[in-house]
């Protein structure tokens, strides 16, 4: 018998495509109007073709912001994935510690992002902020925003509390997903824990890793409320990430078409490295 398909499911989807059209694809195809465009004011604009993604790609200011957003974010995966995943496995399984638990975990992720930057601006300060004085207290020379070293510091350790929670959240549900009788073959075995881990946990928590690894990567490459909250993209431009060069690029100096060929250059390498990694991730995934 030949199978019908019923087509009516794309009705109830149509509102959300016609949603993300207007708040997706719309300013998308605004923007890169934008980018082959020359404008002096008044709605008046000249074609300059591929000029602005010559003058982006060319310029040392584009490179230096590009290499500080593939160290954040490096460091960031390098932290945060192995200590989601240390604590995931020290949480509680049973009884009243997992609502416990996972309420703590939760609380980071329900701060807004300038809400998380003020907060650490205010923290580090050497005046009134308690890292701060208690550093210099210490006698530690703590200065995020006169040194550099200091300032990435800050950032780094703040995106830590921030969004190492949420690697915890994923990996904890992949962990609490696991049938117990692999434990119960493992136990019988005698099997260690590190085989445990090895052979049964982390194969199983791949595909929750995979997603972790995806949003906290993209999250953090694209990262601007906190840094641009605490430290301007100072001190200098030590922390003057691709965001907030953008941001400044459009709004500080108004170079609209500039802006929107970095903007788009931004959301491309953006989408490839995150292609890259979800398809090594995959590909590895269906080997083993």
């Amino acid at each position: 018998m030949e199978k019908t398909w019923n087509n009516k499911a794309w009705f109830m989807v149509l509102p959300v495509l016609v949603l993300v059209a207007f708040s997706a694809v719309i300013p998308l195809m605004t923007v890169v109007n934008y980018s082959v465009q020359d404008t002096f004011g008044n709605n008046e604009f000249f074609w300059a073709g591929t000029d602005w993604y010559v003058d982006v790609l060319t310029s040392d200011r584009f490179w230096d912001a590009l290499t500080r957003n593939l160290i954040f974010s490096a460091i960031i995966l390098a932290i945060e994935i192995p200590l989601g995943i240390i604590i995931a496995l020290n949480m509680p399984k049973k009884g009243l510690g997992v609502p416990v638990c996972l309420v703590l975990m939760a609380l980071p992720l329900l701060i807004p992002w300038n809400v998380v930057g003020t907060i650490w601006q205010v923290f580090g300060r050497v005046d009134i902020g308690l890292l701060g004085h208690t550093l210099e207290m210490l006698g530690v020379n703590y200065n995020y925003v006169q040194n550099p070293i200091d300032a990435w510091v800050t950032l780094i350790v703040m995106d830590v509390w921030h969004w190492t929670s949420l690697v915890v959240l994923l990996c904890y549900a992949g962990l609490v997903s696991i049938p117990d009788a692999y434990y119960q073959a493992a136990k019988i075995d005698g099997a260690s824990r590190w085989s445990v881990f090895r052979y049964i946990q982390l194969p199983k928590m791949k595909r929750v890793l995979l997603i972790a690894f995806l949003l906290r990567f993209m999250d953090s490459f694209m990262i601007y409320t906190e840094p641009f909250v605490v430290t301007g993209g100072g001190p200098g431009n030590s922390t003057t990430f691709l965001s907030i060069d953008l941001v400044k690029m459009a709004i500080g100096q108004f170079d609209l078409g500039p802006a929107a060929a970095l903007s788009i250059i931004y959301f491309l390498i953006i989408l490839l490295l995150s292609w890259i990694f979800y398809t090594v991730m995959t590909t590895s995934d269906a080997q083993s």
